[in-house]
């Protein structure tokens, strides 16, 4: 039978975390028909071995590998594409998102078939001061600027209709602004407080420095797009 659940989990040299990660997904969704899909977005490390062998022990999970690093809004659409199921469930592959608060996630979906999207907002996360400051800024710049109602872009455990996001516009970073793509296509999002947990392995892929750089470059293209949108008010096939 077909899955329900599609999850897709970005992975960039997260050999370490990726095992325990795959394990809290089934844990959590034992009772519901799931399918994991682990997308290794050209990893240097051993992530290739490490989802080779979780592969021959859990013969249901799904990998898939970029021939080179395309990063992870990419990872996140060859995930989805891929996905066999009309919801998915998005996680981060270093293990900071808690799968269990994924349950709530899709609960609330599942309740609301008018919602979208169901994004996690994390309550507590453990990062330098440096960070957290950058990221309260860079957060309340661009829910000031697009008025999605989002406090916490940056955090990776969303929930959202399959259909709903292949209609949505890609680039570079896209999953940083997802609730403002998919108010731009009329679509209704909402949001759930979750857990963040600590790296427990392996490093962070992005600088404070980078990652605010791209944020306005990204801010302002997510600017133009959400100016350029034209809402028919509805179609009908006469």
């Amino acid at each position: 039978m077909d899955p329900e659940i599609s999850f897709v989990v970005p992975a960039l040299n997260e050999a370490g975390a990726l095992p325990a990660v795959v394990e809290e997904i089934a844990r959590a969704f034992a009772g519901r028909r799931h399918e994991i899909i682990v997308v290794d977005d050209g990893s240097r490390d051993a992530t290739a071995t490490v989802l080779a062998g979780l592969k021959a022990a859990r013969p249901g999970l799904r990998v898939l590998r970029h021939a080179r690093t395309a990063g992870q809004s990419r990872a996140i659409l060859t995930g989805v594409r891929a996905a066999r199921a009309p919801l998915i469930v998005t996680l981060d592959g270093d293990g900071q998102n808690d799968p269990k608060d994924a349950v709530t996630l899709v609960a609330a979906l599942e309740a609301d078939a008018a919602l979208a999207l169901v994004a996690g907002e994390r309550t507590w996360r453990e990062d330098s001061l440096v960070k957290r400051v950058a990221s309260r800024l860079a957060n309340g710049l661009r829910r000031r600027v697009l008025g999605d109602g989002a406090a916490d872009a940056g955090c990776g455990l969303k929930a959202f209709r399959r259909e709903a996001f292949l209609r949505l516009p890609y680039f570079d970073h896209m999953h940083r602004f997802l609730p403002a793509l998919f108010r731009r296509e009329g679509f209704r999002v909402a949001y759930r407080p979750v857990r963040g947990r600590p790296r427990r392995h392996g490093v962070s892929n992005y600088s404070v420095i980078g990652r605010l750089w791209v944020s306005i470059w990204d801010l302002a293209g997510v600017i133009w797009l959400a100016a350029r949108a034209r809402d028919p008010g509805g179609c009908e096939e006469l």
